[in-house]
């Protein structure tokens, strides 16, 4: 089967200024990040989702078929994709999630999130691609060959040291076994008195120093970074335009938040964009994939997608979370798992969180997210 990420790399490397290609993902990785919290709350009984019924969600994702990329946990890989042959007849590629930081791997209650990020790796290439520890070269094929692998840079000589060489590592076992990548870059999680003053310059500037020394088979096939604005994102995109750079979607907030980023994004540069937490928490998800499609692909824009949107809802007899009228309001939303770094507004206006986030404020991030996971 075909896979429409395939059709859109080469399109946009044929032609980067005139191909309207967009790589929509949904990121389903969320148990290696969020524990028990990763499936949500089911919004019609209001209980929390098992893990069957959060992988029942990814199941409708992908026989709806309108993503392109569906970034799970290697064990969810596993069954799905080895063992259940899912995306055998699917466009959708399936991956998985190759690392998970200390700043990703956040257990309830703990305080990891409040040093800088030291690199990590729970699952194994071999895994994802074949489910077994060395595997025979004809195995591979069976799982996935694309993950996701994150680095959080945060200024500070020892640490992004480690990060960056555990990154060249997993580039190096990567094209030995035929693995793909592509990569996420965090914003600084603890930087201290060490922040940049610039932000986006300096996620920007990172990137392209860091893949200035690897050739063709070990660079990332896309970016995913946290949208902080036209100007940082038509910087990245006309620098090289076949970085192909990405945006993640962040914590939840209104839908206009989630719809008017991916416009926005799109408009100054963006090709990628990768939605877990908004996708997960939302009313009726294939509905909430379908309006992002739409607005991926030039088809409808922010105001008339959340209209839609709840005109959705209402034919499906789902309450909103909201009134149509406070879900197109724009929130001030953070973007990294622990809410401690930068904060950015989907109106195109950005709060900096540059200086460690005081103990009341973290209190009461700890108190919500108690509450809701």
């Amino acid at each position: 089967m075909t896979k429409s990420l395939d059709t859109k790399l080469t399109e946009i490397h044929a032609d980067p200024s005139g191909s309207k290609a967009f790589i929509l993902a949904d990121a389903k990785d969320a148990d290696m990040a969020s524990g028990l919290a990763a499936t949500g709350i089911d919004p019609l009984t209001r209980k929390r989702r098992s893990l069957a019924e959060y992988r029942e969600q990814i199941r409708q994702v992908i026989r709806q078929g309108l993503v392109d990329i569906v970034l799970m946990s290697a064990s969810t890989n596993e069954l799905l994709t080895i063992r259940e042959r899912l995306f055998d007849q699917s466009t959708i590629t399936p991956a998985a999630r190759a690392n998970d930081t200390t700043d990703i791997h956040l257990p309830s209650g703990g305080n990891y999130f409040r040093e800088p990020s030291r690199p990590f790796r729970s699952a194994l290439i071999d895994h994802i691609m074949a489910g077994k520890i060395d595997p025979q070269p004809h195995e591979r094929r069976l799982g996935a060959d694309l993950g996701l692998y994150s680095i959080t840079p945060n200024n500070r000589l020892e640490f992004d040291l480690q990060t960056l060489v555990a990154y060249r590592e997993f580039r190096e076992e990567s094209e030995r076994k035929g693995f793909r990548h592509f990569l996420e870059v965090f914003d600084p999680n603890a930087c201290g008195d060490h922040c940049p003053a610039d932000v986006g310059r300096f996620i920007n500037d990172l990137i392209v120093r860091t893949l200035a020394g690897v050739c063709g088979k070990g660079r990332p096939i896309f970016l995913k970074i946290v949208y902080h604005g036209p100007a940082a994102m038509e910087e990245l995109a006309s620098y090289d335009p076949h970085l192909i750079p990405g945006i993640l979607g962040g914590a939840s907030g209104t839908t206009f938040d989630a719809f008017h980023q991916l416009w926005e994004a799109r408009k100054y540069g963006a090709r990628a964009a990768l939605y877990g937490r908004m996708i997960n928490n939302s009313e009726h998800q294939t509905t909430f994939i379908q309006h992002l499609r739409w607005l991926a692909d030039g088809q409808i824009e922010p105001v008339e997608a959340v209209k839609s949107y709840h005109g959705s809802l209402q034919k499906l007899k789902i309450p909103p979370f909201r009134s149509l009228e406070d879900d197109l309001k724009p929130t001030l939303r953070t973007s990294h798992y622990s809410g401690s770094s930068t904060s950015v507004r989907v109106d195109g206006l950005k709060t900096s969180d540059q200086t460690p986030q005081t103990d009341k404020v973290r209190a009461s991030l700890e108190k919500w997210r108690r509450i809701l996971g």
